[in-house]
Parts: C-alpha cells; sequence; structure tokens
C-alpha cells in the first residue's frame, strides 16, 4: 500500500493530509502551545460502541446448576424451587443464556413436579389409611 499519490498535473508525489487530533491537554479547537498545526473547527466524527452480552450470565449459569444439583439432593424441596425461579427470572434478564436457563428450569420444574406427585399421593395413602380404621 502506498503511502504517496501523484498529482496527474505535475507528476510530483502529493502525501495525503489526514486531519490532526488533539495532543494531550488539548482541546478541539485550541492549538498546542509550540504547535504550528491550525485549530480545527470541525468536530471528530462520533462512535457509539453498543455492547451485547459476550456469554450466559449468573443467573442461568446458576440456575442450571441447581437443576442438576436437584435431581441428586431435590430431596430438600428448597432447592429445586430456587432453581426454577432463577431459570424464569435469567430467561427475562440473560437473552445470552436462555439454553442453559431453560435446562435449569425443566430441571428443577421435573423435581418440583415429582414432589407434588409424592406429597399428593402421600396425602391419598394418608386418606385412605384414615378411612379404612
Amino acid at each position: 500500500m502506498h503511502n504517496r499519490w501523484m498529482d496527474t498535473e505535475n507528476q510530483t508525489p502529493q502525501t495525503p493530509s489526514y486531519p490532526q487530533t488533539p495532543q494531550a491537554g488539548a482541546s478541539y479547537g485550541q492549538p498546542v502551545a509550540g504547535s504550528s498545526v491550525a485549530p480545527q473547527q470541525t468536530m471528530p466524527n462520533q462512535l457509539t460502541i453498543v455492547r451485547q452480552s459476550s456469554g450466559p450470565k449468573g443467573l442461568s449459569i446458576a440456575s442450571m446448576v441447581i437443576g442438576l444439583v436437584s435431581i441428586f439432593l431435590g430431596f430438600t424441596f428448597i432447592l429445586p424451587i430456587i432453581g426454577f425461579v432463577l431459570g424464569l427470572v435469567g430467561l427475562k434478564k440473560e437473552p445470552a443464556g436462555r439454553g442453559m436457563a431453560i435446562t435449569g428450569v425443566v430441571l428443577s420444574g421435573l423435581i418440583l413436579a415429582i414432589w407434588a406427585v409424592l406429597i399428593f399421593s402421600g396425602i391419598g395413602l394418608v386418606g385412605l389409611g384414615l378411612s379404612n380404621s
């Protein structure tokens, strides 16, 4: 790549001119002390950077981990509830961690459904035991 270009009329090499940026301590339109650069009247182009979330965040990861742990420690009943709630919040607030949040909600919900079946069948068995007496 060439830094110089040729003037077609005079066939002399020319150096392209680029806008000057102010040095440290100077503001736009103000020359730097000891500088022979004329002040610029135009403002520099503004660049807006929008950052997207790069990956799943804590809520989605926590929901999935708690959902997996609930398979083995589901007898605590509180752990699947926490995983389920974190997964629902993660679905709303962390779109990048959607897959992990869904995994946490499904696993925690499955353990909670098993708890519901056990509780209702236990109530049913107690009811049958009382009615036979």
